[in-house]
């Protein structure tokens, strides 16, 4: 069952189009990046699934309804927008405490979440107190509350040390693995890289790319190989002749699309051409960001 369904949903603030008829879906069982450049739309899409912001036009369902209509919203979907909306002078139990009673949940729950974000031992002190790490878990603990199907996250590694860069991804690894929909965005691409298992690709409020990160990678770099040989011209030549697509690479090395390694080096051998380097290349999905939100950034500054 698809979980979130985003279908032509557009935003203005006056003459500003801020999110641009757009279309996607969050399915269970999978962490979804959300990815952007700055401006793209990202958080004001995420106000709108969670109903704080309303839609100019199109809609928006969690679970097949609006989350306006959803009789007690933190079962169904758990968010953390912003990590610093806490009161500070109440205690990390407190706190989720507050949120249970106030949605008619169990007071169990708090003991619960707190367990499962390593919190236990910090739960009687106050949350203007804890380091920025603490305050990511403290709100993801409040996202679980309602033990939700559906997870929705904006930046919650910004500003994180390693390790708890390593801990927000793994935890949202296991959340998927139970079978819950996990919609992330980030900027740290390496991280996406790692954590995703779908990404949704925006610019300037547009979609620009809805597909498995495999299939995105695939599309935007990877299949190219490194090739090395003491005649690079000569067998440039045969490679393109193959259908191989070849390009100069660094230090007399050649870059080869079209071909894969095995049949680069099945077409040496033909030849008798020794090849002392042939290394299939994995693009970044950093690159395959850039690549395709090279026309959507705000700014864009000259290399020098």
């Amino acid at each position: 069952m698809t979980t979130i369904e985003v279908r032509g949903l557009t935003k203005r603030y006056g003459s500003d189009l801020v999110v641009d008829d757009l279309s996607f879906s969050v399915e269970p069982g999978q962490v979804t990046g959300f990815l952007g450049p700055n401006g793209a739309g990202k958080s004001t899409t995420m106000k709108m699934i969670i109903g704080l912001a309303a839609p100019t036009r199109g809609s928006v369902t969690v679970g097949g309804r609006q989350y306006r209509d959803l009789p007690v919203p933190l079962t169904e979907v758990g968010a953390l927008l912003d990590a610093s909306a806490v009161h500070g002078a109440r205690t990390a139990y407190n706190h989720l405490l507050a949120l249970a009673v106030s949605n008619g949940l169990p007071k169990r729950r708090v003991g619960e979440v707190l367990a499962r974000t390593g919190l236990e031992g910090v739960a009687g002190k106050r949350a203007g107190g804890f380091s920025l790490g603490m305050r990511q878990r403290l709100g993801i603990a409040a996202t679980l509350l309602g033990d939700p199907r559906i997870l929705i996250f904006d930046e919650p590694v910004n500003g994180l040390d390693p390790e708890g860069i390593r801990w927000i991804r793994d935890f949202m690894r296991s959340l998927a693995a139970e079978g819950r929909a996990v919609l992330v965005s980030s900027h740290l691409m390496s991280e996406m890289a790692l954590t995703a298992d779908h990404l949704v690709v925006i610019g300037r409020g547009r979609l620009i790319a809805d597909m498995g990160m495999a299939d995105l990678m695939h599309a935007n770099g990877d299949g190219t190989v490194l090739v090395r040989t003491a005649d690079p011209g000569s067998f440039a030549y045969h490679l393109t002749a193959a259908g191989g697509t070849v390009r100069d690479g660094l230090e007399g090395s050649l870059v080869v699309t079209g071909l894969s390694g095995e049949e680069i080096g099945k077409l040496a051998a033909y030849h008798g051409v020794p090849l002392s380097e042939l290394t299939p290349q994995r693009a970044s999905l950093e690159d395959a960001f850039m690549e395709l939100t090279k026309d959507s950034v705000e700014y864009q500054g000259a290399v020098v």
